[in-house]
Parts: C-alpha cells; sequence; structure tokens
C-alpha cells in the first residue's frame, strides 16, 4: 500500500527531526552548565548496545539482519535510528547522530566492543568440541519425546508468539533425559541464544568448580588490592555470590548508570564496580548488581591465570567438557575478561545441560563435580536483612505467600535473565525447564511450569 508506505517515511522522517531537536536542546543545557544525568552516555550507550547484540545476534545466534535489527529496537525506539554496516568480515559499525561503536566477532568466543589498547582476543584458540555418539547430554541422541508434554510445549509456544512473547525455545528435561522441546522457526536445538543474566548462574557453577580444585575459598576475604585500605577489604566471595557486598553499584539500565557504562562503553566491565565505594556493610543488605557478578569474573581471571586463553582453556576443561556443552559462547569485555553478568550464549539443550548437576549435589555421572554441600549452600537463602530469596546467583522461590513463583514447589530455583530467559530448576519433580526468547517485559513462567506440573508429577498421561 503506497500509502500507508508514504505514511511510516514520513513518520520516521518526523520521529528524527524530533530526536535531533531533543538531544539537541539537551546539549545546549549541558553547555549551558545545567547538569543533566545520561546525556553524555546516550548515544554511546545506544550505538555500543546496537554493535554489540548486532554482532552476537548475526555472528553467534545466526540471525540475519532483518532479526537483529527486530531485536535491538525491542529495547528503545531511537534504536531503529542506528545504522549497521559491515565494513570487514566479522565486525559489525553501528552509528546514530555522529556517535560510533564497533564490535568484532573472534571465532569460539562471540563478540567484543573494539576499544583502543584492548587483549589480543584474535589470537584465542577454542578447542574443537568432538562429536560424541551418545545419549544426552554427552551425545545429542535423544529418545522419542513423551507425547503429551511435547504437544503442551508446542502449544504453549504457538500461544507465546500469538501473544506477541517472541519465545524461541521450549525445553523440558525430567530423570535426566529431553522430554520434550520445541523451538520458533530459524531456532534449533543447536543455536546458542543470549541468556543475559543467567550467566550469572554459569559464573556461580564456575566458581564452584574452582572451590572443588581449591582455587577459591567462599570466606576469603581482601580480593582485591584497590580494596585493601578501606572497609572492602571484608567483602566476602560468599557474599559478591549473594549481592551483598554493600557496594554502592547501581543496576538501573539507563544511560550514564553504572550497568550501561559497564556494558556498552567502558574497556573493563570489572573495572566499575571495581572502584565503587561501600553504601552498606559488607552482607547487610541485598542489592541486585551486574557488577558484582563482573567482580567475581576478575577474581576467576585472575586465579586461573593465563589472560583469556587460560580463561578459555579452564572453561572447555572443566565445564564443558564434563557437561558436554555443545553449542555455548562465553564473551569477553576489551580487557579480556568473561562478562559472566550478562553475556553467555547457549542453545536450549546446552542451558539444560548446566542445570543436571543441580539436581544431583552437584555430580557429574556419579562423579563429585562441585564440592560436597554446595548446590546445598548455593540455594539456601542468604541472610541479608531486605531480600533472601536469593542464593549463589540463583533465585530461590521461597517459602508460604512470599514464593516468587506461587504455582512451583517451594525448593524451586532458577537461572534467570532479561528478556524473559529462564532455566527453572524443580528437585521435587526432578526436572528442568527452558525458556529462551525475547520479551519486552515480563514473561508468565509461573505459569506456564504451573501448567505442566501435573504431567511431570505423572497426574496426567503423557
Amino acid at each position: 500500500m503506497p500509502g500507508a508506505s508514504t505514511s511510516r517515511r514520513r513518520l520516521r522522517l518526523a520521529f528524527v527531526v524530533l530526536v535531533i531537536i531533543i538531544f539537541g536542546l539537551l546539549a545546549g543545557l549541558r553547555a549551558a552548565g545545567i547538569p543533566l544525568r545520561g546525556v553524555d552516555d546516550a548515544l554511546p550507550v545506544a550505538v555500543g548496545l546496537a554493535a554489540k547484540l548486532a554482532c552476537s545476534g548475526e555472528y553467534v545466534s545466526g540471525f540475519d539482519d532483518a532479526q537483529v535489527k527486530r531485536d535491538i529496537q525491542a529495547y528503545s525506539p531511537i534504536l531503529s535510528l542506528v545504522e549497521l554496516q559491515h565494513p570487514e568480515p566479522s565486525l559489525v559499525r553501528a552509528t546514530l547522530l555522529g556517535a560510533e561503536a564497533a564490535a568484532r566477532y573472534y571465532p569460539g568466543i562471540g563478540c567484543t566492543l573494539q576499544r583502543a589498547g584492548m587483549a589480543e582476543l584474535q589470537q584465542v584458540r577454542v578447542a574443537d568440541t568432538p562429536v560424541v555418539d551418545a545419549p544426552w547430554p554427552h551425545g545429542d541422541s535423544v529418545p522419542p519425546p513423551r507425547p503429551g508434554l511435547q504437544k503442551a510445549l508446542e502449544s504453549m509456544l504457538a500461544a507465546d508468539n500469538r501473544d506477541g512473547l517472541d519465545t524461541r525455545a521450549l525445553l523440558v528435561v525430567q530423570g535426566g533425559e529431553v522430554a520434550a522441546e520445541a523451538y520458533a522457526p530459524g531456532i534449533d536445538a543447536s543455536t546458542p541464544l543470549l541468556g543475559w543474566s543467567m550467566g550469572k548462574s554459569v559464573t556461580a557453577l564456575i566458581t564452584g568448580r574452582m572451590q572443588a580444585l581449591g582455587l577459591l575459598s567462599l570466606q576469603e576475604a581482601n580480593l582485591f588490592p584497590d580494596w585493601s585500605q578501606d572497609g572492602r577489604r571484608a567483602i566476602t566471595l560468599a557474599q559478591m555470590l549473594h549481592m551483598s557486598s554493600g557496594l554502592a553499584f547501581s543496576e538501573d539500565y539507563i544511560p550514564g548508570n553504572d550497568s550501561t557504562r559497564m556494558l556498552f562503553t567502558a574497556s573493563s566491565a570489572s573495572a566499575v564496580p571495581l572502584a565503587k565505594p561501600l553504601a552498606f556493610a559488607p552482607g547487610e543488605h541485598f542489592a541486585y548488581s551486574s557488577g558484582t557478578t563482573n567482580l567475581i569474573c576478575r577474581l576467576i581471571a585472575e586465579r586461573i591465570g593465563g589472560g583469556v586463553q587460560g580463561q578459555v582453556d579452564f572453561f572447555h576443561r572443566e565445564i564443558a567438557a564434563p557437561l558436554g556443552l555443545k553449542h555455548t559462547v562465553m564473551e569477553f569485555d576489551p580487557s579480556g575478561i568473561f562478562v559472566g553478568s550478562s553475556y553467555v550464549y547457549a542453545s536450549a539443550r546446552d542451558w539444560a545441560r548446566l542445570a543436571l548437576p543441580l539436581l544431583d549435589d552437584g555430580r557429574v555421572d556419579g562423579r563429585r563435580w562441585l564440592p560436597e554441600g554446595w548446590v546445598d549452600s548455593a540455594t539456601t537463602p542468604n541472610p541479608s536483612a531486605n531480600e533472601p530469596r536469593y542464593g549463589y546467583q540463583f533465585w530461590l522461590n521461597g517459602r508460604g505467600d512470599k514464593r516468587y513463583w506461587p504455582s512451583l514447589p517451594d525448593d524451586t530455583f532458577a537461572m534467570s535473565g532479561h528478556s524473559g530467559q529462564s532455566v527453572m530448576i524443580l528437585p521435587s519433580v526432578d526436572a528442568v525447564f527452558v525458556r529462551l526468547g525475547w520479551t519486552s517485559g515480563a514473561y508468565p513462567v509461573d505459569d506456564r511450569v504451573g501448567k505442566l506440573l501435573p504431567r511431570l508429577r505423572g497426574a496426567m498421561p503423557d
């Protein structure tokens, strides 16, 4: 319809003009000495976010340009104005009103924003994942799906996407086997999808494995030289895992804030929270903080040693190989430290593989992988005064009328990320539910998993 097309072009032009006027006005106020939080960072954050997500969407998840643009624009209307270019292979450049950012893809470790003096990521080598002809989880041989559960997942996927929830993968594991899975068009069992804050739980698993190897201790303090001369030296690793470090890190995702600067403009993600003072005494106050997770990643990198290659080798040897991960990518910041707060891409089956040891007290194939009792500690409410429903980078359901997911058993805990990413772990029914997608707003995971519970409890035929 030519008329509709013309109207859209006029609306887009009007929006561009409006944005230019607004930014011109704000710049004028800034020049006049009137403080306006976030103005200086708005454009750098916009292009940094666009370049990073476009690069990973294309080269890690394998999405086409149209899908990449839709995903980016879901975060803000202004991102529809960003121009994406490919000036050379494996490089994505984003520009908007004179601001520019670029992200490069490195085989095996995904995409990283480009900064002066950054780590030499192009030299990193990732070991090939061997093809194993074996049953899942070590191979990709899965039994035929349970018919009733499969139909339920397919219906759930269709309903989600009719409702605009943009669900891309659903998977249920029970009794250690893939019981059913459903995927949106263009997605399959090998597609790595962004977990956002589910990466925090992966970071916790890495610390657990390091604890088993004697490389970390939960109660150790004085973790960084920068903290040695003030009250931050009392912060323990356990408190950082609990999000009760007391650091004055602001998690609000607005331009100019700690979180957006850390992920989209800083050369070192962990340097942003490292410089923060204490706002509370360590251990007394829960405050959700992606910065805390990236500090844990900094500690992990220091203890492993060997730079990016050391981190990659450790992850492959101690995490990916034992768990049978096939399609998982952990991405790094420009300084060469894993961004565990936000940047793990994995297939639905790999997200489930990461959860399996948590149903068996940290054992893999019957052998001790995490320290004995670690899973119990990781899923015990933290001792903060304000929010106990958080363990070692896992959300906990809680009890009685204070449950996060009222339809689910009390012992449920979860990896959880932005846009509705969820790995729900249900020990009482020996099951894992994985949901990956790109929802604007909240995803009704309690309702969705609650509807599957009768089948998982054997009360409905499969």
